[in-house]
């Protein structure tokens, strides 16, 4: 019989009842020596603090006008531009370049849909939200010891930054009462952290547009915000480098599946994770996840201001969540659900912007003007979700079984219908119902806010691989972006090192380095070099299960 847990409240992150919430002092204290000491390394070959080495300035977007690297004295190591050596032409040529303190690793993390529930749970009914195998990927490379800079890589937004570490503000993120440590629970972003911060987040992509800086603003507050409070001066300089096949806002999770990828490449950088590994008990493994996600939530506070706490809940722990939030001036209750099955999923991009506010005032202001009509649609909307969970937590649950996904491709399709009575759907999103349902190959949805933004279609077990063919090149035709995914599958994983078996001649693996990254050309290229794989996970990959 598959167990599920009990509902519980949480201040953005999941808590799981059984998980102890912090070390007890002898950890505390080890942690804090670590600090003093300056442990700043992953779980294998690690290495003491790195050195002092030439300060570079506070900071520095790097890349020209006209797009070639900076031109400030620096010469490329590992392929980021750095200090230049002080020392004579003879003596530079006679030397070798120094080995990276550790070898480059990668975590990857997924982003999200709304399944059933949206818009009911704005107004205190239940929702189901699960991952879809549309991954961010972040590959973390250790410079050498006299190196002393921190550098953001996000090619996806044109984002390219570098700080100098002894320039950043680490006075401020010690003071007593600053100070947080990885077992720490932060429910709320410090305000004169977040303005020790500005300095540094200033000169971001100065010579952006507008609304370009203001992405870029939120990216750096997220990544420093958790640099500063999980790192120390003597980290090792690196460059942290993200590619995403999650398009960018659609609703569909990217800020919490890169704040979930930043939060674990600090924590192993400073051995405060373990695992991940397949025989890790249940309740290290849920540890793990909790420790990520705690932290996770303050990128997503960086990023949101007050989010739910859900996007970043179901990238870090996997599968499937069910969340209620009744009252606003408290969390969300969350549960979840580990036996949400893996479901082939086809998600639609209608290319169109979206409000989330304006339809939420829709919502709202139809629910003035009709209270009981609209009352009964939502309550509706809460009585299919309730029905997908009863059916997914039953004891004779088979997610394999045809009856079962008829059951939840109906509930997706009832769900629709109700949000549409609720005036929140869009002539783009219809015409993706319209021809998926022509094609008769699934049971389609809005997912998240709708008036635009994405549909999801879950696709039916006997569809004849032709007929999706003539589907996905109706909708090529008709402009919109479509992804083949998975819905349902694995949260936050690792591979360390960064090496996978990629059919290459590489001794042991493909090693996948800072310019094969870099180079992988859109979302297939990214997933062909370094994808988890969908539905059979690539060899190297290793995910924190609970």
């Amino acid at each position: 019989m598959t167990t599920k847990e009990a509902p519980r409240r949480s201040g953005g992150p999941v808590k799981n009842a059984e998980t102890p919430q912090q070390e007890g002092p002898r950890e505390q204290e080890e942690e804090q020596r670590a600090y003093t000491n300056g442990y700043h390394v992953g779980p294998a070959n690690g290495r003491s603090s790195a050195e002092a080495g030439q300060r570079v300035g506070r900071g520095r977007d790097n890349a020209t006008p006209n797009g070639g690297p900076a031109k400030l004295g620096l010469q490329p190591v590992n392929g980021h531009d750095g200090p230049a050596e002080l020392a004579s032409p003879r003596a530079h040529l006679d030397r070798k370049p120094s080995s990276p303190m550790m070898p480059a690793f990668m975590v990857s993390a997924p982003g999200k849909v709304i399944v059933y529930g949206e818009h009911a749970v704005v107004h205190g009914k239940a929702a189901i939200a699960a991952t879809i195998s549309l991954r961010s990927y972040l590959l973390v490379t250790s410079l050498s010891k006299s190196r002393r800079t921190v550098t953001l890589r996000f090619p996806d937004i044109s984002f390219d930054h570098t700080w100098d570490i002894d320039s950043l503000p680490w006075s401020a993120f010690s003071q007593a009462g600053k100070k947080k440590f990885y077992y720490d629970l932060v429910t709320e972003l410090d305000p004169d952290l977040v303005a020790a911060m500005q300095p540094h987040i200033a000169d971001v992509s100065s010579t952006m547009a507008e609304d370009v800086r203001r992405i870029h603003h939120a990216s750096a507050s997220a990544f420093l915000y958790l640099f500063l409070s999980l790192s120390s001066p003597l980290s090792t300089a690196s460059i942290y480098t993200l590619r995403s096949t999650l398009p960018i806002g659609a609703g569909l999770g990217s800020s919490a599946s890169i704040s979930v990828c930043l939060s674990v490449a600090l924590l192993l950088q400073i051995r405060a994770l373990a695992g991940p590994h397949p025989d890790q008990p249940r309740d290290e493994a849920e540890l793990q996840i909790e420790r990520i996600n705690r932290w996770a939530y303050v990128g997503e506070m960086c990023i949101h201001g007050n989010p739910s706490g859900v996007d970043n809940t179901v990238s870090a722990g996997g599968k499937a969540v069910l969340f209620k939030r009744q009252d606003y001036q408290k969390p969300p209750t969350v549960v979840r659900l580990r036996s949400f099955p893996e479901l082939p999923l086809l998600l639609v991009n209608t290319g169109h912007a979206r409000s989330t506010a304006t339809q939420v005032a829709k919502v709202g202001a139809l629910k003035r003007a009709h209270p009981a009509v609209a009352e009964m649609m939502l309550d509706a909307i809460d009585k299919v979700t309730v029905s997908a969970n009863d059916l997914i937590s039953s004891a004779d649950y088979d997610p394999e079984d045809p009856a079962s996904i008829q059951h939840l491709g109906e509930l997706i399709r009832i769900n629709h219908g109700l949000l549409v009575s609720l005036g929140v759907s869009h002539p783009k999103l219809e015409r993706i119902r319209e021809l998926v349902d022509h094609a008769g190959i699934g049971w389609t949805k809005l997912t998240g806010a709708g008036g635009g933004g994405c549909a999801i279609t879950l696709l039916k077990p006997e569809m004849e691989p032709a007929t999706l063919r003539r589907l996905n090149a109706e909708l090529d035709t008709e402009g919109f972006e479509r992804y083949e995914t998975m819905l349902g599958g694995d949260g936050v994983g690792v591979l360390w090192p960064a090496v996978l078996k990629n059919g290459s001649d590489e001794e042991g693996g493909e090693e996948i380095d800072l310019e094969k990254f870099l180079n992988a050309v859109g979302n297939e290229g990214v997933e062909r070099l370094a994808g988890v794989g969908v539905g059979e996970r690539r060899e190297g990959w290793k995910f924190w299960r609970s």
